[in-house]
Order: structure tokens, then C-alpha cells, then sequence
């Protein structure tokens, strides 16, 4: 993989094409990345215990790594 954990990378591909941020995470075995801020989904977060509530939550979710090219 051409990138790794604490590179400063541009999307160049996906609804945030030309948005740039952070790496994450890194998945090499799966050949994905996970960059701060993008990609990001709502989840519903359910109620584990009967004294919390469940929540809609934001989490930044993988992205494959041809779709990222490093910045310096």
C-alpha cells in the first residue's frame, strides 16, 4: 500500500473528491484507509443499558486506498 498511518492524502475519487485530511488507520490487508473527516455515515448507536439512551452517531468509515493519493 502507498500509504500509511499519519500521511496527509487527497481524495480523488467519491462524493469527497478534492477534500484532503488525515490518515487514521490503515487496513493493508483489506488495501483500505480511514481519513479523518470523510466518508462519514450516521449510525444508530443502540441503548445498552436501561439507564442510556440510543443515539445517532457520525463515524468516518473506510475508504480504498486507489482513491487517495498522498500530499505532501
Amino acid at each position: 500500500m502507498h500509504v500509511k498511518k499519519g500521511d496527509n492524502v487527497m481524495i480523488i475519487a467519491g462524493k469527497d473528491k478534492g477534500k484532503s485530511g488525515k490518515i487514521l488507520r490503515a487496513f493493508p490487508k483489506e488495501g483500505r484507509v480511514i481519513v479523518d473527516g470523510m466518508n462519514v455515515r450516521k449510525m444508530h448507536k443502540k441503548a445498552t443499558k436501561s439507564t442510556e439512551k440510543g443515539s445517532i452517531v457520525e463515524r468516518s468509515l473506510p475508504i480504498h486506498a486507489s482513491n487517495v493519493k498522498l500530499v505532501k
